[in-house]
């Protein structure tokens, strides 16, 4: 009886084991988010010079990752080219691990301390869109 009894608990010691490891996998293939930002510069050489390296620096100190970044205003801008309609002065992509990283930079006194900066210069328009399943 108590070997059919420790077997039982070692079962489900198991079972629970394996539950947790595949709720570990799955969040560790979570997909990513994407922050998409169009900004409208009005002043690209302050811009490049006083805001965009410590928004950068913020990004970076926080996990997340630019992508692409285009348009006016230095710091390491490519060319944004219009496919259809007009496009923004400038625009900027990031990869976050989760909305909950990148919502806690943006809330972030580094960040916030940027923007202030960066409010001078230019007009923001931001969205996410959550990445898809690989």
């Amino acid at each position: 009886m108590k070997s059919y009894l420790g077997f039982g608990i070692a079962l489900l010691a198991g079972a629970a084991l394996g539950a947790s490891g595949i709720s570990a996998l799955r969040a560790q293939n979570k997909a990513p988010v994407y922050l998409v930002t169009e900004i409208s510069v009005s002043n690209p050489d302050a811009y490049g010079k006083e805001y965009a390296p410590k928004a950068q620096a913020s990004i970076k100190a926080a996990g997340g990752k630019q992508i692409a970044i285009g348009g006016a205003g230095g710091a390491g801008a490519s060319k944004v080219i219009a496919v259809e309609g007009d496009p923004p002065k400038r625009a900027v992509i990031q990869i976050w691990d989760s909305l909950e990283k990148m919502q806690a930079w943006r809330n972030g006194a580094d960040y916030k301390e940027a923007r202030k900066i960066g409010d001078k210069y230019a007009t923001f328009r931001s969205y996410v869109i959550e990445g898809l399943q690989q």
